[in-house]
């Protein structure tokens, strides 16, 4: 397997210092915020490592270059919107956005990128699958063409007002999974696996790595604590962050022994990378790098 980091946290570094910094650390890749230059939407949005509008040939080569330099590679390219918001103008330009960022890929070589399958919020899941049958044949067919993996992540997206009731990405339970890659059968199409997002759902986050072996194309590492009094108090149907944290790998409530073990079981050797949520890390650059220390020594037990 391949430890790496995602790149969010550090949106105060150029591309350039972000992988000096993956080098120094000792980290073996990266995968890279791509978002559109301008305004965050959201916390650890709206960062821009690689400007996929005005990528060329020639900062591709440099990019390419300066990894090689350092013996850090990009695990993949990441851009998390929603190309099923309701709103046919936002979903139109989110859904260019990752075509850009395909495009991105395949011309860098890495040819992975990372993102969500999205969500009307307001919605029912079959209501929801409608829409995604307009939307995601296009996207894929696309990446077939470019020979672009396509990881989705399975995070809810439903722990702000504005992302309730309903959450904005479809693709959170393995059932839901099941009827995706069923009714869109590609070998470009498959999962960005965070198990975080499993736990605080009450979910089993072990059993989906045996089951969707061959559609795990790239790993978060986020772990996640709840806290049995704030969830005895407010229930689940409560907003997640009035139960449970975001934490680094190791101070939550994920047991990565048994996470690594199954990932050893079926052979994954791809990119697994930390991605940095906790609270208790997000004072300053300083506390970001520290973060990624820690997280880098507890892991190397399993890696």
């Amino acid at each position: 397997m391949k430890l790496g980091f995602v790149s969010a946290i550090l949106p105060e570094l150029s591309f350039e210092e972000l992988i000096d910094l993956a080098s120094d650390y000792g980290f073996s890749c990266v995968e890279i915020c791509c978002w559109p230059v301008g305004k965050a939407e959201r916390r650890y949005a709206g960062v821009t490592h690689i400007d996929v509008d005005t990528l060329d040939e020639q900062r591709a080569r440099s990019i390419n270059d300066h990894c090689r330099k350092k013996g850090v590679e990009i695990s993949a390219l990441g851009y998390y919107p929603n190309p099923l918001d309701p709103d046919e103008e936002k979903s139109r330009f989110f859904i260019n956005h990752i075509m850009k960022v395909i495009d991105a890929s395949a011309m860098l070589g890495i040819n992975k990128i990372n993102t969500f399958i999205g969500k009307d919020k307001n919605r029912n899941v079959e209501e929801n699958f409608e829409a995604f049958r307009k939307v995601w044949p296009e996207i894929i067919w696309h990446a077939g063409e470019k020979d672009v993996k396509i990881g989705i992540e399975n995070c809810p997206m439903i722990f702000t007002k504005d992302e309730w009731p309903g959450g904005n990405n479809l693709a959170t339970t393995p059932a839901i999974w099941r009827r995706m890659f069923g009714e869109i059968n590609s070998g470009h199409f498959g999962l960005n696996y965070d198990p975080s997002h499993m736990l605080w759902q009450q979910m089993d986050y072990i059993k989906p790595i045996y089951e969707f072996r061959e559609k795990l194309f790239h790993i978060h590492l986020k772990d996640a604590k709840v806290y049995r009094d704030k969830l005895d108090n407010v229930g689940i149907m409560a907003t997640p962050l009035e139960f449970h944290s975001p934490k680094l790998p190791g101070l939550g409530d994920i047991d990565w022994s048994a996470f690594f073990s199954a990932l050893y079981d079926i052979r994954y050797d791809g990119p697994v990378c930390i991605e940095v949520e906790d609270k208790a890390f997000e004072g300053s650059l300083e506390d970001r790098k520290k973060a990624l220390a820690i997280t880098k020594r507890y892991l190397s037990q399993f890696i």
